[in-house]
């Protein structure tokens, strides 16, 4: 299903999601250029909340970028295939397989990225208009860091979430998906 088709079927679970879709959808009508970075602005990007099969654990990886312990995920760069993307983006980081435990949004965020180098290159302060999507991994499978963007790759308990990331600002984003995750399984 291509993003636009999950975004007006997704049902948004609380006033900030439904805020968020609401802009989302305005940005939709006012770039042609959303699922590329040439959107200086504000662009697509997916996100994976991997979970192992007792829903007990998630899969973090330690971002050199954020120096912190945090989801996977990445920019669209093209791609229509939100989901695709959050798989691609969750093996690279990872190297675990993982499966959609629900082909459609799990969350929807509009997430601030402050200005930064990457690659030594600067990338102005930006929006990402971020798909969740839930998927589940077999905790047994070998991991491995991707040097570039990570330095570590670990399951933490889902309870210790919070405590491993230390964006602040992410935290309001963890705690919506372990709530979910716990309403909904």
């Amino acid at each position: 299903m291509k993003f636009t088709e999950q975004l007006d079927h997704y049902t948004p679970t609380c006033p900030q999601e439904e805020k968020d879709r609401e802009v989302i959808l305005s940005y939709l009508r006012c770039f042609d250029n959303l699922l590329t970075r040439d959107n200086e602005f504000a662009h697509f990007t997916a996100s994976s909340f991997i979970v192992n099969r007792e829903r007990t654990k998630t899969l973090l990886c330690y971002h050199n970028l954020y120096d912190s312990w945090a989801w996977t995920g990445g920019h669209a760069d093209g791609d229509d295939d939100l989901l695709a993307v959050a798989i691609r983006e969750a093996q690279e980081e990872t190297g675990a397989q993982t499966r959609p435990l629900y082909p459609g949004i799990y969350t929807l965020d509009i997430l601030p990225v402050w200005g930064h180098v990457k690659r030594g290159r600067y990338v102005s302060s930006h929006q990402h208009l971020n798909f969740t999507y839930l998927l589940e991994a077999d905790e047994r499978q070998p991991l491995a860091v991707k040097p570039d963007e990570n330095s570590g790759v670990q399951w933490v308990p889902i309870d210790q979430m919070l405590t491993y990331s230390t964006e602040r600002e992410m935290h309001p984003v963890y705690q919506k998906l372990i709530d979910k995750l716990r309403l909904y399984g």
